[in-house]
């Protein structure tokens, strides 16, 4: 059984590889070749005191699709909370509790037909991958070909692979307009990646400026509220988000006019999350009878060619990217460990330790 670390994943795991086998695995999900548990999050009511109010909380998902070959169960296991930025900003932060400051989160993959326990991989590169992999498959679904100007809201570690994926499926993008609420960390942002992309990176002062004007808006937060005001969409804009209420915190990154808008052409990652997390943001527009249920298309419908995307290029449309899923961390992590092993990366134990002799 091969360990691997961020480190070894971040060497041969690409943002080209991750698309081609996300993209792979939600279309085999959506045609009965890919199944996934909904994700869960337990909190206990264990805190951390050095952070009052933050709680111990364990997440888990799993999934697997047939193409990978593997069954994939992601934990992790933090110490989590709300921070409140100097600027008045709310956000979800996790407390790196382990010993050293760390984090701990991991993937264990195990083989459909051998059963054994094929490899423990870290899941913090993976996890930053995925998400920017597939708000980047939503926007090259649904948003206007033509695009030359996007905006983005967020300017950390998932933004970074939000920028990197999206101008892979867009690459006519000519400006992006990033506006978080930490000057300094804009305004880097935009240093470095216009400097990595050769593109106009720009951060803005104002919230409306990564909005108005630009035909494709991407979310990337760890906002508790609506990062924008719907009413400051133009026509046939495309919008992304990764944010939505888990059962357990009522964050958001989109108010109700943008969805409203958006109606019917709203698209999620997940149709079972939505009601098992009770997302009240994207079932917002049924509830005041904008639009059905059943018109609310997943991305692997989009994908497999058996939903639209937009019908028009003025509609206004929304991605909501709305949970992790198993199978996604099964169709990359498997991709990441074959490249992994053809260069020989991370290290091995006896796969002859996790196997018992009788059944439980």
């Amino acid at each position: 059984m091969r360990i691997l670390s961020n480190g070894d994943i971040e060497q041969v795991l690409t943002a080209g590889e991750t698309l081609d086998a996300l993209e792979t695995a939600y279309k085999e999900l959506n045609s009965g070749q890919g199944a996934n548990r909904p994700r869960n999050h337990t909190y206990f009511p264990v805190e951390d005191s050095r952070h009052p109010g933050f709680r111990f909380r364990f997440k888990s998902q799993e999934g697997g699709n047939v193409s990978s070959g593997v069954w994939a169960l992601r934990i992790t296991s933090d110490i989590a909370g709300v921070e409140t930025l100097p600027s008045g900003v709310q956000r979800r932060r996790l407390i790196p509790a382990a010993p050293g400051g760390r984090y701990v989160g991991l993937v264990t993959l195990y083989s459909l037909t051998t059963l054994e326990p094929l490899a423990i991989m870290h899941d913090s590169f993976i996890q930053k991958m995925r998400v920017g992999a597939t708000s980047a498959l939503g926007i090259r679904e649904l948003s206007n070909p033509d695009a030359t100007v996007a905006g983005m809201f967020g300017s950390g570690w998932q933004a970074e692979a939000h920028l990197e994926c999206l101008l892979m499926v867009r690459p006519n993008i000519e400006e992006v307009r990033v506006y978080s609420p930490t000057p300094e960390h804009r305004e880097h942002f935009a240093k470095v990646w216009s400097e990595k992309t050769g593109r106009k990176i720009v951060a803005v002062d104002e919230r409306r400026d990564a909005v108005a004007g630009c035909q494709i808006v991407t979310c990337a937060t760890a906002a508790m509220e609506a990062c924008f005001d719907g009413a400051w969409l133009d026509p046939g804009t495309h919008v992304t988000a990764i944010t939505s209420p888990d059962g357990t915190a009522t964050r958001r990154e989109l108010d109700d006019t943008t969805f409203d808008r958006a109606a019917p052409h709203i698209t999620v990652l997940s149709r079972e999350q939505v009601h098992h997390d009770k997302q009240y943001d994207i079932l917002g527009p049924v509830t005041r009878g904008l639009m059905e249920w059943d018109a609310i298309r997943e991305l692997g419908d989009l994908l497999l060619g058996e939903a639209p995307g937009r019908t028009s290029p003025e509609d206004i449309t929304v991605f909501a990217n709305n949970t992790g899923m198993g199978v996604q961390f099964a169709a990359v992590c498997a991709r990441a460990l074959a490249l992994a092993e053809k260069r020989e990366l991370g290290h091995t134990v006896p796969t002859d330790w996790f196997l018992e002799e009788t059944s439980p």
